[in-house]
C-alpha cells in the first residue's frame, strides 16, 4: 500500500511540476512582453520630446538666420552670420534624429557591437552569481554583527 501511495504522490508531484514550469514560462513571457512594451513607450516618448524640441530649435534657427542675414546686409561683416555654422549642425543633427534614420543607424551599430565587440561591453568580473551575491551579503551581515 505504501508503494501505491508513493507512486501516486510521485505522479501528482510530476504533474504539478510540469504545471508550475508551464506557469513560470507564461509569466516570464508576459514579463518580457511587458518590458518590451514599456521600452517602446519610453522610446516613443523620447522621440516625441525630441520632435517638440526640434520645433523650438527650428524656430530659433529661422529667427537667428533672418537676424544674421539682416545684420550681414547692413554691416557687410561676415562675423554676424558666423554663429549660423554651428547652429546648422545642431539643427541638422536634431532633424536627423527626429525625422531621419538616425535611430535606425544607432540600432544597427548597437547590434554590431553586441555581435562583434562583446568584450568591450562585458562586465569586469563576469556575470554576478547567486553564490557570489549571497557570500557578499553574508560577509556584510557578519561585518555588521562585529561592529
Amino acid at each position: 500500500m505504501g508503494s501505491y501511495m508513493s507512486q501516486a504522490m510521485n505522479e501528482s508531484f510530476e504533474k504539478n511540476k510540469k504545471f508550475m514550469t508551464g506557469q513560470q514560462k507564461v509569466v516570464m513571457e508576459r514579463q518580457i512582453q511587458m518590458q518590451n512594451a514599456m521600452r517602446e513607450k519610453g522610446m516613443a516618448m523620447q522621440l516625441s520630446g525630441a520632435r517638440e524640441m526640434f520645433n523650438w530649435l527650428g524656430s530659433f534657427y529661422a529667427l537667428a538666420t533672418v537676424g544674421g542675414l539682416l545684420g550681414f546686409a547692413r554691416s557687410k561683416n561676415p562675423a554676424v552670420i558666423a554663429p549660423l555654422v554651428p547652429l546648422t549642425f545642431i539643427v541638422g543633427y536634431q532633424y536627423d534624429w527626429c525625422y531621419g534614420n538616425k535611430v535606425e543607424r544607432i540600432r544597427a551599430d548597437a547590434e554590431k557591437i553586441l555581435q562583434e565587440e562583446q568584450g568591450k561591453i562585458a562586465l569586469p568580473l563576469g556575470l554576478p552569481t547567486f553564490a557570489g551575491i549571497d557570500a557578499a551579503r553574508l560577509a556584510a551581515a557578519e561585518e555588521e554583527g562585529t561592529k
